[in-house]
């Protein structure tokens, strides 16, 4: 059994020693987003809303670039700088996955990576895309 990295630019470039998702077998593990900009240091915004929408599109830029897709998630963590920004993450998370959810787990943490207010990270099936985007 062989694990095979991934990288790509339209996500932003990993801020430590680590690989941006990683492939073993027919699983793609992404690596935490929070929600920089792709080619910035800055943040989408400094409100959880933009914060949470960015992460989850890096998160699929990442899955695209190896070979998956929002729609094989199976498995999200959410981590939070604070817990009272739950029902606008759902809201964002909604748009993201309007059918058939994957699992998830959040939890509240002390802090995150450059000052963010929420990381996402995924566990995804490798998949072909369809032409429709979809897995």
């Amino acid at each position: 059994m062989s694990k095979q990295v991934f990288a790509t630019n339209q996500a932003p470039a990993a801020v430590g020693p680590y690989s941006q998702a990683v492939r073993v077998c027919d699983l793609i593990f992404t690596a935490g987003q929070v929600g920089l900009v792709p080619g910035t240091r800055d943040f989408a915004g400094p409100d959880i809303f933009s914060q949470a929408r960015q992460a989850l599109l890096n998160i699929k830029a990442i899955l695209e670039a190896s070979g998956s897709c929002l729609g094989c998630v199976v498995k999200t963590t959410v981590f939070l700088q604070d817990m009272q920004d739950w029902p606008t993450l759902n809201e964002v998370y909604a748009e993201f996955f309007p059918v058939d959810p994957p699992a998830r787990s959040a939890v509240q943490v002390a802090g995150l990576p450059l000052g963010a207010r929420v990381e996402i990270e995924a566990v995804a099936l490798a998949c072909a895309q369809s032409k429709s985007g979809s897995c």
